[in-house]
């Protein structure tokens, strides 16, 4: 006799005992609305998981994500809050990422054109494949052009600080990194201002206007209690027409075919997409991806390292004006890549604060996930929901997780790098055609390191304050004390 061959592999069985996911969802529909005010009002963001991780006493729980009704049909989820549970989120063997880069959730195609943009794309879909290569050969292509596109674009961002400076007391700088961020990455894409295209100094103010209502259901504004009602019911219950900013993202989309035709013809002569598809992608990954990112990144950055204090920033200032004069007074890669202060300030900005933080993807199959201490099993079809900026913070992994440390990744605190996940993969990894991992990963970095060595090449140290905006932090310069030598 002979085994059957068509018999069922058997599941590996987990090393950690099997239990149940804790939680609810509450009752149908107003469990959705509590979880959402206990969110947005009640709680805050952070405050929410924090709290349900200890009713539970699990990192692993099931919730309500909002938006909730009526914007998400089904905003059921198991929650993953641990570096052990979070990673199934990349593998996307196991789960799904079509149409669920926003979460429970999907704007309107009519925000792109008619097109599911890659983002929304699952890997499995052979346009996916086409769209990210694109991406990568494009970003390519452009890379040499970063340091010095930075160095000019960024130092006229500094002298208008310091013009705010002498003349208000203070610099507001999120106002002028949006304009200043938007100019150099469309002229890092494209080989031109776009103050010289129809877009002429209201890029960034187009592309925000595009972007607000896309990101609605995930904001609060701040207001008083008084208008949580109010602020709820205008944000979070009803999909946001793009009718009301088809004109703000017709313009940018013109401005982009007009500016973009080397890409486009590469798009469409090496990777089969067609011109106006292609355009319709490069708008989203220019401005939603690598513009949206730039918003929240650098005033993160500054942020963590303005509140560490001088003794950081002379660390800072020392290692990167040495390393500069060692390369003959150049920002090169090579000396970027010498500077191991300035990388680990940087992996630790993105670890502490990703500008990212919610990752979603739905179970292709019946799962056993581990947490530190439990298994757990998921069910096909479940959305699988993570927290970034709880499980990189993770104490059974990082050493007073909650602190900003600087070099905290520096020698053999490199090896924690697999535990950073900003860019939805592991730091270690390189994002490829076949996965959901940010395109531009690299070039975030390295933005971040020139950020780094330009403030510290102009300045010695500086003062802020730090408030909340929408989605990231707020700064503002008290000071900025220039280079003493």
């Amino acid at each position: 006799m002979s085994s059957s061959s068509s018999s069922a592999v058997p599941k590996p069985q987990p090393k950690l005992p099997l239990k149940q996911i804790p939680g609810d969802y509450g009752a149908p529909f107003f469990g959705a609305i509590k979880d959402r005010y206990d969110f947005f009002y009640n709680q805050g963001r952070d405050e929410f998981f924090k709290a349900r991780i200890q009713t539970y006493n699990s990192t692993v729980f099931r919730t309500n994500m909002p938006p909730g009704p009526f914007i998400a049909s089904n905003p059921k989820v198991v929650t993953v809050l641990d570096a052990i549970s979070f990673p199934i989120l990349f593998d996307n063997s196991k789960v799904e990422k079509r149409d669920i880069f926003d979460g429970t959730y999907m704007p309107s195609t009519d925000f792109t054109g008619g097109y599911r943009i890659c983002s929304f794309l699952d890997p499995s879909e052979a346009k996916h494949t086409s769209l990210k290569n694109f991406f990568l050969s494009l970003l390519s292509a452009n890379h040499e052009n970063v340091i010095p596109l930075f160095h000019t674009h960024f130092t006229n961002l500094f002298v208008k600080a310091e013009a705010q400076l002498l003349k208000d007391g203070k610099s507001d700088f999120n106002t002028l990194n949006d304009k200043t961020s938007f100019d150099f990455i469309f002229e890092l894409f494209f080989g031109k201002n776009p103050s010289d295209t129809t877009l002429g100094s209201k890029g960034s103010t187009l592309v925000t206007l595009w972007l607000l209502p896309q990101l609605s259901p995930q904001l609060t504004l701040g207001l008083p209690k008084l208008f949580n009602v109010f602020e709820d019911f205008l944000l979070h219950t009803f999909p946001f027409p793009a009718l009301f900013v088809k004109p703000a993202y017709n313009k940018v989309y013109r401005a982009f075919y007009q500016s973009a035709a080397k890409a486009l013809d590469e798009a469409e002569s090496n990777f089969g997409i067609s011109r106006d598809e292609a355009c319709h992608n490069l708008v989203f990954l220019v401005c939603f991806n690598a513009y949206g990112g730039m918003k929240l990144l650098f005033p993160s950055l500054l942020k963590w390292v303005g509140l560490a204090g001088e003794d950081l920033h002379g660390k800072l200032r020392d290692e990167i004006r040495a390393v500069v004069k060692e390369a003959g007074g150049k920002i090169t890669l090579a000396a970027l890549d010498k500077m191991t202060l300035t990388k680990s300030v940087v992996y630790e900005a993105l670890r502490i604060d990703p500008s990212v933080p919610f990752q979603y993807g739905k179970a292709k199959e019946d799962l056993i996930i581990e947490s530190h201490d439990a298994a757990f099993e998921i069910k096909k079809g479940d959305i699988i929901f993570g927290y970034q900026t709880i499980a990189t913070r993770d104490g059974k992994i990082f050493k007073n997780p909650e602190e900003f440390v600087g070099d905290r990744f520096v020698g053999e605190g490199e090896k924690l790098l697999k535990y950073v996940w900003w860019s939805n993969g592991p730091e270690t990894v390189s994002p490829a055609a076949g996965d959901k991992q940010c395109a531009g990963k690299d070039l975030v970095v390295l933005m971040n390191r020139i950020m780094l060595v330009e403030f510290f090449l102009r300045y010695d140290t500086f003062t802020l304050d730090v408030g909340t905006f929408l989605l990231g932090p707020k700064v503002t310069f008290k000071t900025l004390t220039p280079a003493s030598s």
